[in-house]
């Protein structure tokens, strides 16, 4: 029992108090040895509810330990400060978005008088390469048929080559049944 009761006292006589932030919750440390190494133990009372995202970030960093020193009521302010023109520009940025999306509706509106506009079919026939050049396609279907009559020649020889049971190639200059080990 007087272990307990030991334990309770040091719990609250050795603690130091490390500050208050602003929704009023307060923070503390104490360092105690455990199995023969000194550490710190850190943490907040709550003001009213237990509602940890009211907590701030410099003040959450000095719980976890990122932080080796607890805020200062002066680097708190201007954090604050900093926060509160952050929250202005972005305020700021979203009426210009807004002031800017609203001039783009009106000068739309005014060129299109009830019609709904169609598809941009220039930019759409610019994704076929051929379509655009009438001279190159006309050049492009000469080589594809060149292309097509010299495959039928290569067909054609093929079949006057006979078969064999080795595997086939896929090389232009491969003949089934003529390859030779070099001597």
């Amino acid at each position: 029992m007087s272990k307990l009761f030991s334990r309770i006292a040091r719990f609250f006589g050795n603690r130091t108090p490390m500050g208050v932030d602003k929704a009023g919750n307060r923070y503390f440390a104490r360092k105690e040895e455990i199995d023969g190494v000194m550490k710190e133990k850190r943490w907040v009372v709550f003001k009213g509810e237990d509602d940890p995202t009211s907590i701030p970030v410099e003040w959450i960093c000095w719980l976890n330990g990122q932080r080796k020193k607890a805020p200062m009521p002066e680097e708190i302010e201007e954090l604050e400060a900093r926060r509160e023109r952050v929250r202005q520009n972005v305020a700021f940025l979203k009426k210009e978005e807004e002031e800017k999306k609203l001039k783009e509706g009106s000068a739309r509106k005014g060129t299109s008088i009830g019609k709904v506009a169609g598809p941009d079919l220039r930019s759409f026939i610019r994704q076929f390469p051929g379509s655009s050049q009438g001279d190159k396609v006309e050049e492009e279907t000469d080589t594809a048929e060149g292309a097509r009559h010299h495959t039928k020649r290569e067909a054609e020889k093929a079949r006057l080559v006979p078969e064999s049971s080795e595997p086939m190639g896929s090389g232009e200059t491969y003949r089934p049944g003529t390859w030779q080990p070099p001597t």
